[in-house]
């Protein structure tokens, strides 16, 4: 008889099957979004939000999600979230036009985001401290996997299936996914009985979707467009008072009193920043192999391997490497594999460029990010009180989420802003002429250009934040002048 595997382990297993669901979802996109546009005969606006709003929809509702989950438990919120995305993505296939699919979008990523804000949070409670690195770098890994089968997995559906397979093959692991988490996980002890700041919640779905919206429409429709001036001017009105919001309501979105410790606020700008320079990097390449070197979304699934690969093997040897020496010191390494990845990749964007060449960059960048994600969220969660895990995590989780929406409509607008007004829509089809392809190009390696600006600024943030746990950890060993025993 085989022996029970302890319940953090089984708690994990039905963590690890919802990150392939999630995972999934997320890089499958990235290399089907031009078949989908086509499908649709979508326009520059519509194609962009076909990923932004359930980017922008699962920033928004973190926070939300992680407090109703201290209220009502993570178990009960994590299975409603399956269950929500499961549905969401059966109805997907289908959807009989763009508007439809863009609304079914946004009810999947409130599904997304009730088992995102979730997966880390009962990870960190279940796992035994010593053991909680560990842990997280197979939750990691487990998410590198699907990043791995999704792009390849969507490629070859959009092709040989139909644009509708995306979304389905989804639904076998989120049944699986919840028939098995209703079996294996218990019930999680319930936070405080804390309101939830809606108003906060619509303020900042205002102010992040009108930035959104003028970061990602501009390279298409240009900064005097009407839609981009108003999505500025929305961002700029509403920013200040969700700010004040928060500042002043006794239970707000985004704890700001969290912030006045320098290692939590270091490492969430690394996450932050870190996020701006990776995000969008599959969806750059896999939309370069498709316009300029004319591969197929199958080709282009497969291109994009080697990041998720390097991703998947890192994650968990840094969460090894963390139970050994501080997770700050590992993270460290990460944004500085990622801005040498970047680098190698920023050249090798050409028409006759060797693949060998795009394939270590990926590689590099997929190494560091695994690295950083796994060690600087260890650093982050580990010493949180049981009873505010889903409100940090929702924190964590929603900076990151702004740093990945903003990362893909940067990337996106900045691609398309070296083509001519008429042709900016081919970008999302990947249909450019080939007369074009030298802007085209262009844009390509600006959005490389500044992907690796913003992996410098991970590096600085990580190392402030390695030099402020240093100094924190020295001082707690230093006896008190009157109390000779170690400060605690």
């Amino acid at each position: 008889m085989l022996p029970r595997l302890p319940y953090h382990w089984r708690v994990l297993s039905v963590i690890t099957l919802g990150s392939l669901l999630t995972g999934m979802n997320v890089s499958v996109l990235n290399v089907a979004l031009p078949v989908v546009v086509r499908h649709f005969h979508a326009g520059a606006v519509a194609s962009s939000w076909v990923l932004l709003s359930f980017m922008l929809v699962n920033t928004v509702v973190l926070v939300v999600c992680g407090r109703l989950a201290d209220v009502f438990g993570r178990r009960e919120t994590f299975l409603v979230g399956y269950t929500i995305f499961t549905l969401s993505c059966l109805a997907l296939g289908f959807a009989p036009s763009i508007g439809v699919l863009l609304g079914l979008r946004v009810v999947q990523a409130v599904g997304f985001a009730m088992i995102l804000a979730n997966a880390t949070a009962i990870i960190t409670h279940v796992f035994p401290e010593h053991l909680l690195s560990q842990g997280m770098g197979f939750y990691i890994s487990a998410i590198s996997v699907a990043q791995v089968l999704g792009p390849s997995i969507g490629g070859f559906l959009a092709d040989a299936a139909g644009w509708q397979w995306v979304f389905w093959f989804n639904v076998p692991f989120g049944v699986a996914a919840t028939v098995w988490g209703a079996f294996a996980l218990k019930k999680v002890p319930s936070g405080p009985r804390e309101p939830v700041d809606l108003i906060g919640s619509v303020l900042l779905l205002g102010w992040l979707g009108g930035l959104v919206l003028a970061l990602s429409e501009a390279g298409a429709l240009g900064w005097r467009s009407p839609l981009v001036v108003a999505g500025a001017a929305a961002f700029t009105l509403l920013s200040p008072f969700f700010w004040w919001r928060q500042r002043r309501t006794a239970y707000p979105l985004i704890d700001l009193r969290l912030y006045a410790d320098a290692g939590f606020t270091l490492a969430t700008v690394a996450a932050f920043v870190h996020m701006l320079a990776r995000f969008g990097v599959v969806l750059v390449i896999s939309l370069f192999f498709q316009s300029v070197w004319g591969e197929d979304a199958t080709v282009a699934g497969l291109a994009v391997l080697p990041m998720p690969i390097a991703m998947m093997v890192a994650a968990p040897l840094a969460g090894a490497l963390a139970r050994w020496t501080s997770p700050r010191v590992v993270a460290v390494a990460g944004p500085v594999l990622t801005l040498i990845g970047l680098g190698v990749l920023l050249p090798a964007l050409g028409p006759h460029v060797s693949y060998a060449a795009v394939a270590t960059g990926l590689a590099l960048v997929g190494a560091g990010s695994g690295i950083f994600l796994t060690a600087n969220t260890t650093a982050i969660l580990s010493g949180v009180p049981s009873a505010q895990l889903g409100v940090v995590n929702g924190m964590r989780l929603t900076v990151q989420n702004v740093g990945n929406t903003l990362g893909i409509a940067l990337a996106l607008s900045l691609i398309a802003s070296t083509l001519d007004r008429a042709q900016r829509p081919l970008v999302y089809a990947g249909t450019v002429p080939n007369a074009s392809l030298p802007d085209l190009l262009g844009g390509f390696h600006l959005a490389i250009a500044v992907m690796l600006a913003m992996a410098a600024l991970t590096v600085l943030a990580a190392v402030a934040s390695l030099i402020v746990g240093e100094r924190r950890r020295r001082s707690a060993l230093v006896p008190d002048p009157i109390d000779p025993s170690p400060r605690r």
